[in-house]
């Protein structure tokens, strides 16, 4: 490794090192119930409304058999999502923005396959990723299983 290598690898640890104590303090304010963060203002409003919707009681932990539910509902709705956005994929909102190539939507059985393949984490594909996928079919489904659902 050269001299820029061994200096980009000790400023990200520093940065790293740096932003660890404090990051992981604001996650313990916003995963605990009664935790105050500065976001509150804008986010808590949504979150009571959620929670009365969903019926969740922030202060009582979930037992295995109610996050076993809860994962499974989730799976669920984010797989039809999955699969309504790659199935319809050329009849979405902002098609000049996010679908400039003007992709058709996928047949019925390669969104059900990628659906499930990316829900499941097995990620397969059995198609030309750009020349299959608009912009906003990669970014709204297909990355949020990569990255938002990893939780």
């Amino acid at each position: 490794m050269n001299a820029s290598g061994w200096i980009q690898l000790i400023i990200y640890v520093a940065i790293l090192t740096a932003i660890t104590k404090p990051l992981g303090l604001f996650l313990m304010r916003v995963l605990d119930a009664d935790g105050k963060t500065f976001l509150d203002p804008i986010v808590k409003p949504f979150e009571k409304v959620t929670y009365a919707i969903c019926g969740v009681n922030p202060r009582k932990e979930q037992n295995w058999k109610q996050y076993s539910v809860s994962m499974l509902v989730f799976s669920l709705v984010t797989a039809l999502m999955t699969y309504f956005i790659l199935r319809y994929q050329d009849k979405l909102p902002f098609q000049g923005l996010l679908n400039p190539q003007k992709m058709a939507g996928c047949t019925p059985d390669l969104s059900f396959n990628t659906a499930m393949s990316f829900l499941t984490n097995t990620n397969w594909q059995n198609y030309g990723g750009e020349s299959t996928m608009s912009y906003l079919s990669q970014m709204l489904a297909l990355a949020f299983h990569n990255f938002g659902s990893a939780a």
